[in-house]
């Protein structure tokens, strides 16, 4: 296991544990935290923990194509009960993602430092957000790490039924128009297997990340 120190490196994803941890410590720095997503490495840790590296195998993603959108939802989305806009609040979605309450889940591993990290990356153009709004008020989203060509999905919340579907459904419709890879979802669960996404090995993973 690599504990990291100040200077700029990762080890090889290759490395990781059969969990899909790979390194402890470190920081969040913005030059670290891209260094990061572009060798296929994120944080994800609690508050009081060191910061954790993962590169987990096998890898969640969807590509467009296998978009589920069901019949209920595309009702839902052809009556526009729902706006959607782009990148035009990123720390109150961030913000939203750290205090949702979650069935299962105590507390979040989103920390204040996790937030100050990433709305610098947004500053500086590599996080962005997907914001879902309803009689002007913010009711669902999600943030991630724009790579160019992956789009790292981080965390997204809803504060009405639907809300965080509409902005997923959003943002992968808009990658699949700018001709985007695939949005890499990290890790397995089943909501978003109902939204069509895919466990995919660690290496096909890295060789469409590495494609420029």
């Amino acid at each position: 296991m690599y504990y990291l120190s100040k200077a700029l490196f990762f080890p090889p994803v290759s490395d990781a544990d059969v969990d899909g941890i790979l390194a402890f410590g470190g920081d969040l720095s913005p030059e670290r935290l891209q260094l990061a997503y572009k060798s296929g490495i994120f944080p994800w840790f609690n508050e009081g923990e060191p910061i954790i590296w993962w590169a987990p195998d096998p890898r969640m993603v969807l590509f467009f194509d296998e978009l589920i959108v069901s019949k209920s939802m595309r009702n839902i989305l052809n009556r526009n009960h729902f706006k959607v806009t782009f990148n035009q609040n990123f720390r109150e979605v961030i913000s939203n993602c750290q205090q949702v309450k979650r069935n299962g889940q105590i507390g979040t591993w989103i920390t204040n430092e996790m937030i100050d990290a990433y709305c610098k990356l947004n500053e500086l153009g590599m996080a962005k957000s997907v914001e879902v709004w309803q009689n002007d008020q913010l009711v669902g989203g999600l943030y991630g790490i724009d790579l160019g060509h992956v789009f790292c999905g981080e965390s997204m919340f809803s504060l009405v039924s639907n809300a965080s579907k509409v902005a997923f459904i959003a943002l992968a419709n808009q990658l699949k128009k700018d001709n985007y890879q695939l949005l890499d979802c990290q890790v397995y669960n089943e909501h978003l297997e109902s939204l069509g996404c895919v466990e995919i090995e660690r290496t096909v993973f890295m060789e469409i990340l590495k494609t420029v």
